[in-house]
């Protein structure tokens, strides 16, 4: 490691330590040293000059709060002396600043073309329950059904969930949009709708919020209807796996590809190497035509404005202040704190405020111009980047991006996870100890960045290795056997 400590912009009056530093540690900064006054984690801050109460905390070139104390020179600077300068919801300007890509050659993966035009990446059959009375059955047909895993059927997976009764208006409304948008997601070459009877969320009422719901590659299942419902829905399932069987991959332009982009548990050294990585990749994937979504809106607060200037139309600009403003009401609306960092693992890590978590965040949308603003549930439509409204919640925002239409999500870690998502959940660790000691959940390690790769050659790699995952290779979670699904749940339970 070249350096073991990093000041991310001139102006910034705080550094961040690349490895654990020690008291009494001298710190050259230009023509200044700096002498530490405490042992400094990897990942934290330390001052770099002298900080007064009330002045502004300085990281990425902007402000991540204010010191509640004076703050000396070469001290710890964390959430014991640094408070937000957030508060509430707040009138936005537009003040445009977009600046369109340089087109790039499109890149090839090998991938399944579906009968309506669209592209899947993987050619599995999905048992999709309509209630989670159901769970059970849904998770019993999975396990009924493994020796069809073969040449052509990838995965056959079960995504239990406890909704789809008792449900009211748009809390109701979206689960009928998360179910529907996974039955006729390009990533499943068949699925199994699986219903009890009399729930809400029954079949005839999903069926009116599918495209085409007599689709051949789904099969429908009412459990009260038939005398074994297991049974049934084997025979289902050795249906459709019938069906898609032979479907085979072929050569797909990259600009088919729509990859979600979400952060789970941080560490200080996530806006560093991870997240930054995964926005180069994201501006290389879009300057060939490709899409990239990018959720967890609580996660923007603090750092909206950055993507609101980047709206390539007003139009887009008033979308994201509702995108924003929507997400501090619904907070209201609980008597819950707009500006909280809830994750004990964040603030472990060295994340002190939101601001501070969302400078990091939003870096993984790199710097390309914001073409399509989404509501929950909302299927992607614009080629570009596209802002998805979900909560931070790792399950629940993996689920939705999957819903509106991603293909992969790149979920970068500096904390470490083994969840899945109902596609590919690729993990990216912004430490090499993280994927050092859990290489069993981390897929792709941007603490090289800190060793031995620049930006461009990391974010290259990142692209070739979302190819390969594209064209079939599996990630951990895959290898594991894991399929995650959630629904954000927001209203009232009957």
């Amino acid at each position: 490691m070249e350096k073991k400590w990093i000041q991310i912009n001139p102006i910034d009056n705080v550094a961040v330590a690349l490895s654990p530093l020690q008291k009494g540690e001298t710190i050259e900064l230009g023509e200044k040293s700096v002498i530490l006054k405490e042992d400094i984690a990897q990942g934290h801050k330390f001052a770099l000059k002298p900080i007064k109460a009330q002045e502004n905390i300085m990281k990425y070139g902007l402000s991540i709060g204010h010191a509640k104390q004076d703050i000396q020179e070469g001290e710890w600077v964390h959430i014991h002396n640094i408070k937000t300068n957030l508060n509430d919801v707040l009138e936005y300007t537009y003040d445009k600043n977009v600046q369109p890509l340089e087109p790039q050659k499109e890149r090839i993966f090998l991938g399944y073309r579906r009968p309506n035009g669209k592209v899947g990446i993987r050619n599995e059959i999905w048992i999709i329950p309509t209630v989670g009375c159901v769970n059970n059955i849904a998770q019993a047909i999975e396990r009924a059904t493994q020796s069809l895993v073969q040449e052509g059927v990838e995965a056959i997976c079960a995504f239990p969930h406890p909704y789809g009764c008792s449900q009211m208006g748009g809390d109701q409304e979206n689960t009928r949009r998360i179910l529907a948008d996974l039955i006729e997601h390009p990533n499943a070459g068949g699925v199994l709708v699986l219903g009890l009877g009399c729930e809400n969320s029954n079949i005839p009422e999903l069926k009116k919020y599918l495209n085409d719901p007599e689709s051949d590659r789904i099969e429908y299942l009412v459990s009260q209807e038939v005398e074994d419902e297991i049974e049934a829905g084997i025979e289902k399932v050795k249906k459709l796996a019938e069906k898609i069987k032979n479907d085979k991959r072929e050569p797909i332009g990259a600009s088919e590809l729509v990859i979600g982009l979400k952060c789970g548990g941080s560490d200080g050294l996530s806006g560093i190497t991870a997240n930054p990585t995964v926005g180069a990749f994201s501006d290389k994937l879009i300057a060939q035509g490709g899409t990239t979504i990018l959720t967890e809106v609580p996660e923007m607060f603090g750092a909206e404005t950055l993507l609101m200037n980047r709206c390539e139309n007003e139009e887009l600009f008033e979308k994201t202040v509702d995108l924003i403003n929507g997400f501090k009401h619904y907070f209201q609306s609980h008597d819950q704190t707009i500006y909280e960092n809830p994750s004990p693992g964040n603030k472990k890590g060295g994340i002190s405020t939101l601001e501070d978590k969302s400078m990091g965040c939003t870096q993984k949308s790199g710097k390309a111009p914001v073409e399509g603003v989404l509501s929950y549930g909302e299927p992607v439509q614009h080629k570009g980047l596209n802002l998805l409204s979900a909560p931070g919640n790792d399950l629940v925002a993996s689920t939705a991006l999957a819903a509106s239409g991603a293909h992969i999500v790149l979920f970068t870690t500096g904390r470490g996870t083994p969840f899945a998502s109902p596609v590919p959940t690729m993990k990216i660790s912004s430490n090499s100890k993280l994927a050092n000691h859990k290489s069993n959940w981390i897929d792709f390690n941007c603490g090289a960045l800190l060793e031995n790769k620049n930006l461009d050659e990391l974010s290259d790699d990142l692209l070739n290795y979302v190819l390969e995952v594209a064209s079939g290779k599996q990630v951990a979670s895959e290898r594991t056997g894991f399929h995650d699904m959630a629904i954000f749940k927001q209203g009232v339970t009957l």
